[in-house]
């Protein structure tokens, strides 16, 4: 007898449609046959699936079982195909009714006793089905949370195969799962508070323009000057992701199993700080079946990489198209994917070698020619790419033993929205979130000049030598700025101030 079900295989954090049939009753020896280019863990699947068919009181088949994983060109990999196979080997075996199954997409894995374990890609196998038009999707109860953020489709969590097979018998009644909601940033209690940042009000300015445009920022200054603390504070005033923006983020994380953020309930930005030893597929992604990496992770949120320097040259040049385009293409023996990777870059480094390059209390020891090489480990057009570059000075014993506290995160936060408000609506006719993402062929309607401000401008380029790059980070940072003070055009203090934060494109030495 023939069965069939729908489930899915990730390549990437893209769910590819596989279907699952099973045909018994053939000539032979009684066996389970599985093809269709299962990988070492599909295949393993029919010892835990017989071992939960043995345990959960069902009947093993008296005959030649044929199972196939339809593509049959499409190398399947991951234990989440042990409950579809199990659910097509009882109906073809006539233990279980086949027409309900054939409308829901079925997908996790089964322990020996069968019991369900979460499986990987359950919000990407939930969307996949809504485009498909199914009814729903069955997945163990921690994926099929995850999976309910999706809206339009029903999706029933269970928690082993006995229960499965009395829900598709019709045997007990299961409601499906929906979302308990996501709280916005303005309940979430953080644990780090602009507000217990002492000083630094020209370094807050900077990061706070850096957030409301999403800009790439790069704090310069000597050890203890506060360049980690307020960057490790940046999640607390980011504003809150849309739902589709959030989705995305929980998309990326459940391809690699960490799709439990949406058990907590908050809706936050991701916040990324990988070690400077991480290798260069750590960050950018890779591997023999593709995943995501760091910059992935980030996306819809920040990557802040500490002692810029320390991290290893190669590694750092990987960023340069993933800053530009917002996406990063892989290719390997397993196949091509592109991953999303549109982030705000944060970063921070010494302005020398020993760290005290400028400082007014310690003496710089290092040579001009060792600070040329430190500093020669950041390239240009890395720098080009990062709008933002910013001076943090050591602070001073008085502001440090100071009891007044600085401004909180949740006011800082407010003033964002608004701003990232304004740029919503101005590009509300392009698939664009901020000035930061604005396209070249956008900046000149958006970011034009009048005749005072373009000789400002020319005079800067010409005395920096600034690339064509960073002329238009120039504007782009400049039109976040009014846009905070909520001026229509851009003003001479709003190109001023944005030229100040070019700080690394002027001569230091």
């Amino acid at each position: 007898m023939l069965s069939h079900t729908h489930s899915a295989t990730l390549l990437g954090i893209s769910a590819i449609p596989v279907a699952v049939e099973a045909n018994s009753g053939e000539r032979g020896d009684p066996k389970v046959v599985l093809v269709g280019l299962p990988d070492a863990a599909v295949k393993e699947s029919l010892d835990r699936v017989q071992s939960s068919l043995t345990t959960g009181g069902f009947n093993l088949p008296r005959t030649r079982v044929t199972i196939n994983l339809a593509p049959a060109d499409l190398k399947k990999e991951g234990s989440s195909f042990d409950l579809p196979v199990a659910l097509c080997l009882l109906a073809s075996t006539k233990q279980l009714k086949s027409q309900l199954m054939e409308e829901f997409m079925v997908a996790g894995e089964l322990g020996l006793s069968g019991k369900l374990r979460p499986t990987r890609g359950a919000l990407s196998m939930a969307l996949l089905a809504k485009m498909q038009k199914l009814r729903g999707i069955i997945l163990p109860m921690e994926s099929a949370r995850e999976a309910s953020i999706v809206s339009g489709i029903e999706v029933y969590g269970v928690s082993s195969l006995a229960e499965t097979v009395d829900f598709l018998n019709g045997e007990v009644s299961l409601n499906p799962i929906h979302s308990s909601g996501l709280a916005s940033p303005d309940r979430i209690a953080f644990s780090h508070d602009f507000e217990e940042i002492k000083g630094q009000l020209r370094l807050r300015r900077a990061i706070e323009v850096a957030v409301a445009g999403g800009h790439n920022v790069l704090i310069v200054g000597p050890p203890g000057s506060g360049k980690s603390m307020i960057s490790k504070r940046i999640p607390s005033i980011l504003p809150c992701p849309s739902l589709e923006e959030f989705i995305e983020v929980v998309r990326i994380y459940s391809a690699i199993g960490q799709g439990g953020m949406i058990s907590s309930g908050d809706r936050l930005r991701p916040f990324r700080s990988p070690h400077h030893t991480i290798s260069d597929v750590g960050l950018i992604g890779g591997g023999t079946n593709p995943g995501p990496g760091e910059i992935s992770l980030a996306h819809n949120g920040v990557l802040f990489l500490d002692e810029l320097p320390e991290f290893k040259r190669s590694v750092l040049e990987v960023l340069r198209q993933p800053l530009e385009d917002g996406q990063v293409t892989i290719s390997r023996s397993a196949g091509k994917i592109t991953l999303p990777s549109r982030f705000m870059f944060v970063a921070s480094m010494n302005p020398c070698p020993c760290g005290y390059l400028g400082d007014s209390r310690n003496s710089c020891k290092c040579s001009i020619p060792q600070i040329q090489k430190y500093r020669a480990k950041i390239s240009g057009p890395l720098l080009d790419r990062i709008d933002i570059h910013i001076d943090a000075p050591s602070l001073e014993i008085s502001e440090i033993q100071s009891a007044d506290k600085g401004e909180d995160s949740k006011t800082i936060r407010i003033r964002v929205e608004k701003c990232r408000e304004i740029q919503r609506q101005r590009f509300c006719q392009y698939d664009i979130k901020n000035n930061a993402s604005m396209p070249d062929s956008l900046v000149e309607k958006v970011c034009s000049l009048g005749e005072e401000n373009q000789n400002i401008l020319l005079q800067a380029m010409n005395q920096l030598s600034l690339s064509a790059r960073a002329y238009i980070r120039i504007l782009k940072v400049s039109r976040t700025i009014a846009d905070m003070e909520g001026s229509f055009n851009i003003e001479r203090n709003h190109l001023l101030e944005a030229i100040q934060y070019r700080n690394l494109d002027r001569k230091l030495i």
